[in-house]
């Protein structure tokens, strides 16, 4: 699976703040240490079978599935099948099911 790396100019921008604050003491090591895990998230592709393995082991229908990550039934079927691939914010919250479990999103 491939690995996405993006620089985001509101995460970086985030960051160099959180730094400043950890500098002059109004943030912990700790919660230093947060804002650099969340800097490093890697996000890969999904492939289709993945998806679809996703969706099944948390015993979710196509549509309710659509409806967790806030995108259309047919979109999941075509994500499912490889016509399309997701991408965004989908892709995100998908790399965050796969890590964490669908917990995290409801």
């Amino acid at each position: 699976m491939a690995t996405i790396k993006r620089k985001s100019r509101i995460l970086e921008e985030m960051h160099e703040t959180a730094r400043g604050l950890h500098n002059v003491g109004l943030i912990s090591k700790r919660r230093m240490a947060e804002f650099d895990a969340l800097r490093h998230l890697d996000i890969h592709e999904m492939p289709p079978q993945r998806i679809r393995s996703l969706r099944e082991s948390a015993h979710l229908s196509q549509a309710v599935f659509a409806a967790v990550l806030n995108t259309s039934v047919s979109t999941v079927q075509k994500w499912e099948i490889g016509d399309k691939k997701p991408s965004g914010s989908s892709l995100k919250l998908l790399n965050l099911i796969e890590r964490k479990g669908l917990e995290v999103v409801l």
